[in-house]
């Protein structure tokens, strides 16, 4: 009886639209696809810096600064080139203050460029057609590493008028492409010892294990994961002069990624994500609702004439309860993601439903994986 129900629910998933939970079976063992070591990992030892700076935006036209801040600034550059000025005296709306950041991206040299993007900080209306002058940008540590000028790019518009405006994306922040000029570069030892170390982006023994097996496979046993998240590899003797020759040559090998079963819900969005590998145990899901209406209407009691009868208004509710018929869907325990998002689209569940479902199921132990809720 079990076995006809099952192959009659499976019949009607097949002719239902694929729902929004729908995800295809992947063959066993391939549940990940084989991706690139490059894709997987990051070198210790090469990494970007932050930079960030404080700079004025001037040729604003009218769009700048109302407060002192921007009034201070002015005047102390322009006591730098020899002219002392009152910054209460100083009455401009063309120029803002701004942060000036930027990623320096690692092996850059002097005399380089690299892209910034300039902020509004104080009450700004907008940076359209402005310029931002000579702003060095330092790092964590206090030194200097790039310096940044020129005019910015916006990705917006604002118009105004006496009586509306129009304003497309935001005005208060740009970009210069190419506008700071790296001063000093940061020296990169990714190779110190005679060693090269990959760092897994995402945390895994079985991922770590699996690339440093391709990598002994390649060039014998130079490789070891001492934890989830490093692959410690010794350069080899005809690499050692070169180790980026040697990282060049293990970019592009392949390696099939494992991944710890989860499933995230966003309750908000009711967006569910659950992968692949992630197991069901023997487990009957119930699903029904119960709908209750209830309505409010007012009518009139009117006497008849000359009855001395006084007219009030009378209140009518009316209540009605639909209950819809309950719906057993049953899953063996070999269960995949797929089979149950196939029964429960077939049932006609929404996302909220299927959330409600895989809540119950972690608590009674049947959802084999992590359930993340955000």
């Amino acid at each position: 009886m079990k076995k006809t129900a099952a192959v009659k629910l499976a019949a009607l998933a097949a002719l239902l639209p694929i729902g929004v939970f729908m995800v295809p079976r992947a063959a066993p063992g391939a549940i990940q696809p084989m991706v690139r070591v490059k894709d997987l990992v990051s070198v210790e030892g090469v990494r970007e810096n932050q930079l960030i700076g404080m700079g004025l935006v001037v040729g604003l036209q009218g769009t700048g600064d109302k407060g002192p801040m921007a009034s201070q600034m002015m005047s102390n550059m322009t006591e730098q080139f020899g002219v002392t000025m009152d910054p209460k005296q100083i009455k401009s709306k063309n120029a803002a203050v701004v942060t000036v950041t930027c990623q320096l991206s690692p092996f850059l040299s002097p005399g380089q460029n690299t892209d910034v993007v300039v902020s509004a900080m104080g009450d700004a209306k907008s940076l359209e057609g402005g310029v931002l002058l000579q702003t060095p940008l330092r790092a964590a540590n206090g030194r200097i590493y790039a310096v940044a000028q020129g005019p910015l790019t916006l990705g917006g518009w604002s118009e105004s008028g006496a009586a509306a405006s129009a304003k497309k994306n935001a005005v208060t922040v740009g970009r210069i492409p190419s506008g700071a000029i790296v001063e000093q570069g940061v020296e990169m030892n990714y190779a110190g010892n005679g060693y090269v170390n990959l760092l897994l982006r995402n945390s895994d023994f079985t991922t770590a294990q699996r690339v440093a097996s391709a990598i002994n496979t390649k060039f014998g046993a130079i490789a070891h994961a001492p934890d989830a998240g490093r692959i410690s590899i010794k350069l080899p003797p005809n690499y050692a002069n070169s180790p980026a020759s040697f990282i060049a040559s293990i970019e592009n090998m392949t390696v099939r990624p494992d991944t710890t079963a989860k499933v995230v819900v966003n309750e908000r969005t009711g967006t569910i994500v659950m992968g692949g590998n992630v197991r069901i145990g023997n487990v009957s899901v119930a699903h029904g609702s119960l709908t209750v209406r209830v309505s409010e209407n007012a009518s009139v009691s009117q006497p008849n004439a000359f009855s001395q009868g006084v007219t009030a208004v009378t209140p009518q509710t009316s209540i009605a309860a639909d209950e819809q018929k309950p719906q057993l869907v049953e899953l063996p325990s070999t269960s995949t993601v797929e089979d149950l998002t196939n029964a429960m689209n077939a049932v006609g569940a929404s996302p909220r439903d299927l959330i409600a479902v895989l809540q119950a199921m972690d608590e009674a132990g049947a959802l084999h994986g992590a359930l993340v809720i955000q």
